[in-house]
């Protein structure tokens, strides 16, 4: 699907939808837990469909209505028992995968993981040597990931600047062992707010885990998790591409936000404000990176203002190289961004142009597009426009809704 973007401002109140970060751990919760759950607040999205398939493949029962999600857990009726591993089909989610690795091998002894896209060239390395370490097998061959054998309870390292996803995995799998483990991290923590959602959820459902020291957890054995009601909240990130419209000249409000959340883009409030005003910033999204698209967007209009995005490596390994397209995609449309391993610099212009850009299959560069077309001289073209179901299937009805002109093309 591609669309025409033609230069139109927005206006009007805004909902982002419901955190996808939330909703993949409140869903895993309720899927591991001995009875039945209900989940408010769920997006019929690419990412969410996934997780909630991969938890039917170990033996959830799960039930959409609307919003509302109903999960009886894998051990409503005991221990779950597999003839053969699962096919778990992750799509192009990077939490969907992660997060399962370890858990179907605590639930299943282990898993047939499927993906599409970039998923299965996401790096894996901080599992692959802990189950080397551990004698867990895995093999990678073109289209899936295989791991098979047993976790046991005991001392779990790894790096903990790769991914925090890698914890969150250990973190819903170790409790389901049957004596207590530890896990820690070798290095210090990135995206740690991510980490802190993960404790949460898992208090939610009964599991005790304990953070002892930063990077460091205690996790108790043979903690059975317990059905919940629940609601997911607004998503931060997604939020996120609002700023960066009002940053833009946009006449918006964003409602439904919890200002008190652990969501870590939450720093897209703080970091708006420093954007709306005067001199040279550098914003250190270590802890955040999903919000360097509409980040970048804001900063490219900052006329004559630098704008320094740092702590931001790990945005190559995302849907897309994220440093790349987004750098491609704003400076075909006339902004000045020079890329470099680790970080954007970006020297703020008084106009973007029309043009051609393509969304590299990734939700948020399109997202990025869509916002920047509202203050261009020019329409934009953006080829695969609809790659945004990954994570906001209805943000095109949205976008118009506040004013915005599309065209399908």
């Amino acid at each position: 699907m591609d669309v025409r973007l033609y230069p139109a401002r927005l206006c009007g109140a805004v909902t982002p939808p419901p955190s996808k970060s939330q909703a993949h751990r409140l869903l895993l919760a309720a899927g591991l837990s001995s009875g039945q759950s209900t989940i408010r607040g769920i997006t019929h999205s690419q990412d969410m469909e996934a997780t909630m398939a991969c938890l039917r493949a170990l033996g959830a029962r799960v039930e959409r209505t609307g919003d509302t999600v109903t999960v009886t857990g894998v051990f409503a009726h005991g221990t779950p028992q597999f003839a053969q591993l699962p096919v778990l089909d992750c799509c192009e989610s990077g939490s969907t995968l992660r997060f399962l690795i370890p858990v179907a091998l605590a639930v299943a002894g282990g898993g047939i993981f499927a993906g599409r896209g970039r998923l299965l060239e996401r790096p894996q390395q901080p599992y692959f040597d802990l189950f080397t370490e551990k004698g867990v097998f895995y093999e990678r061959t073109p289209g899936k990931l295989t791991v098979q054998g047993a976790l046991h309870p005991g001392h779990y390292a790894l790096p903990g600047d790769v991914s925090s996803q890698f914890f969150t995995g250990l973190l819903y799998a170790l409790p389901l062992l049957d004596g207590p483990s530890t896990l820690v991290s070798t290095t210090t923590l990135e995206s740690a707010a991510y980490l802190t959602m993960t404790l949460e959820a898992l208090a939610q459902a009964g599991v005790p885990v304990t953070e002892t020291a930063a990077g460091q957890y205690q996790i108790p054995g043979g903690s059975p998790y317990q059905p919940m009601d629940a609601a997911v909240e607004g998503d931060w990130s997604q939020a996120g591409f609002f700023y960066a419209a009002k940053g833009l000249g946009n006449d918006l409000t964003i409602r439904g936000m919890n200002d008190q959340s652990a969501q870590g883009d939450r720093m897209i409030a703080t970091f708006y404000e420093r954007l709306c005003g005067h001199g040279t910033e550098t914003l250190d999204v270590s802890q955040c990176p999903d919000l360097v698209p509409p980040l970048a967007l804001h900063a490219a209009l900052r006329n004559g203002e630098t704008t320094h995005i740092v702590g931001a490596a790990r945005l190559r390994m995302k849907e897309s190289d994220r440093l790349a397209t987004v750098t491609e995609t704003l400076n075909r449309l006339g902004a000045q961004i020079t890329e470099y391993d680790d970080r954007l610099e970006i020297h703020g212009v008084e106009l973007l142009h029309g043009g051609v850009v393509n969304s590299h299959n990734d939700h948020r560069i399109a997202m990025m597009a869509a916002m920047a077309a509202t203050v261009c001289d020019g329409p934009v073209l953006l080829e695969d426009a609809g790659s945004v179901k990954k994570s906001y299937p209805d943000f095109w009805q949205v976008y118009a809704s506040l004013g915005g002109r599309v065209e399908e093309v």
